[in-house]
């Protein structure tokens, strides 16, 4: 499954600076009316801001995690 992200927010259109913002205003709409994102979740965000990985990337590897967790639940 192929998932696009806009390419303003890929690495090589941003800035470190710009997504340190992209991140902090997403996560302020993600956690309104939500609890704090997980340790997880911090180290992947810090993984994009750091330029090491695409939104895409990141995106991939949570839903095959949480995929991987249920199947573990239905065991």
């Amino acid at each position: 499954m192929a998932y696009t992200i806009e390419k303003k927010y890929s690495i090589k259109e941003t800035t470190k600076v710009g997504r340190e913002k992209i991140v902090n205003d997403a996560l302020a709409i993600a956690t309104l009316d939500a609890d704090a994102p997980t340790e997880r979740t911090m180290n992947l965000v810090q993984e994009y801001i750091d330029g090491k990985k695409e939104i895409s990337e990141i995106l991939k590897e949570t839903i095959a995690y949480y995929r991987e967790q249920a199947k573990h639940c239905n065991d």
